[in-house]
């Protein structure tokens, strides 16, 4: 990831829409594509793993949760 900070990796449940979800297997499978058996060699949950990582580090979610005013619903 550029501009990658020191991190770790914290194993938690997120809530993503359906559509999010289908859209990271379609893109992913187009930019694997199929293998010679016509099946797709790509781990989807390692994807959407990284999909929400990126935008995290990319959209400054250290900001987002440094600020206090964020907590409260």
């Amino acid at each position: 990831m550029p501009g990658k900070k020191d991190t770790l990796r914290v194993r938690a449940n997120v809530e993503v829409t359906a559509a999010s979800l289908q859209a990271i297997v379609a893109n992913a499978k187009k930019i694997s594509g199929p293998d010679e058996k016509g099946g797709y060699r790509i781990d989807t949950a390692d994807k959407t793993s990284e999909m929400i990582s990126r935008f995290l580090l990319e959209n400054d979610f250290e900001s987002f949760v440094k600020n206090i005013e964020n907590y409260r619903r």
